[in-house]
């Protein structure tokens, strides 16, 4: 079997980074979602289309570049990061990539993401792979440090190698309304991601309105953030369609009305093969395939890359391997 498959072997596509825009608070206060609507669109993903046989196993090794490998625990360790590191160097058996006609080409996850602690362990571990390290940073996963702390743990981060830096908001600015409070913080936290680009976690559980998701996008954004991400996977609510349509909207008016192609990360509860093909059936119909690049597009996962194999390998045998073949550290 061959797969006709777009990796990421070639250059990156050119990428006009955010450059960040003034707060314009006329733009926010205009924002409003109808949540019902959303409902009725993001209860069609998935049911109206659906890719099968090839096509499908060809999406799967797509999303397989567009994860972002995650390993978010209280007990981590340099081991548990190595290991995770070693998956992300070959993160499908090489029998499969064989039978699948791949072995020749870059399946590789779009990053490694861990503790700000571990960022250097990680970076040593991928070195030579051009997997970049994403570092979850700002008092995560609440967000409530002092901004001396959470500007010094960006800092570190970036110094230790880090190219991608996961901050998270402060809820209580977005429940309060405090537009200016929250640019004014993020602002900050590009400023100090310097050349490592700067993804931020709405915790989109705890916002109360889908309105306030969008506010909170669109404040993110002008303040010049490369990416938007749901939730930082602690929340009780994490990423789920409703949410993801209203910030891949916000998304597509932030293009029309700059010209700036802005990144979206669902993360937490992402665990199967299916959903990721929903979230990619998403973005292509919303957005348009040229926003499924791992520079525009990334799952926030740690369990999702074992469903992808166990699927690929169906694919392959008919049959449903047990998760121990597609061991993830």
């Amino acid at each position: 079997m061959s797969l006709k498959v777009v990796d990421n072997k070639s250059a990156e596509p050119v990428h006009k980074r955010n450059p960040g825009y003034p707060l314009d608070l006329d733009w926010v206060e205009r924002v409003r979602m109808n949540r019902s609507a959303l409902e009725r669109r993001a209860g069609t993903i998935g049911a109206r289309r659906t890719v099968k046989k090839d096509y499908q196993l060809a999406w799967l090794l797509k999303a397989i570049t567009m994860i972002d490998l995650t390993t978010l625990n209280s007990d981590d360790t340099p081991g548990r990061v190595e290991r995770l590191c070693a998956k992300a160097r070959h993160p499908v058996r090489q029998d499969i990539l064989d039978q699948l006609g791949m072995s020749g080409r870059r399946i590789l996850p779009g990053a490694v993401c861990v503790y700000h602690s571990f960022v250097d362990t990680a970076v040593r571990a991928l070195e030579g792979t051009g997997i970049p390290v994403a570092a979850v940073s700002t008092g995560f996963p609440h967000g409530l440090a002092p901004v001396e702390t959470k500007i010094a743990e960006i800092e570190a981060s970036v110094k230790d190698g880090a190219k991608e830096i996961d901050i998270v908001i402060e809820r209580g600015m977005v429940l309060r309304g405090d537009w200016q409070a929250l640019y004014d913080q993020v602002k900050a936290f590009r400023k100090a991601c310097g050349d490592a680009h700067i993804k931020t976690i709405l915790g989109t559980g705890e916002l109360a309105t889908q309105t306030n998701v969008a506010k909170a996008s669109l404040v993110c954004m002008l303040a010049g953030a490369d990416f938007i991400k749901t939730s930082t996977g602690k929340e009780k609510v994490n990423a789920n369609l409703v949410t993801s349509l209203t910030m891949i909207r916000m998304i597509r008016w932030f293009a029309e009305e700059t010209g700036i192609e802005i990144g979206y990360k669902p993360a937490g509860g992402i665990a199967t093969a299916g959903d990721a093909l929903k979230y990619m059936a998403l973005m292509k119909e919303e957005l348009g395939t040229n926003w499924l690049q791992p520079h525009l597009f990334r799952f926030g996962a740690s369990s999702l890359l074992t469903d992808i194999e166990r699927q690929l390998e169906h694919g392959l045998t008919g049959h449903y391997a047990a998760d121990y073949r597609q061991p993830m550290v």
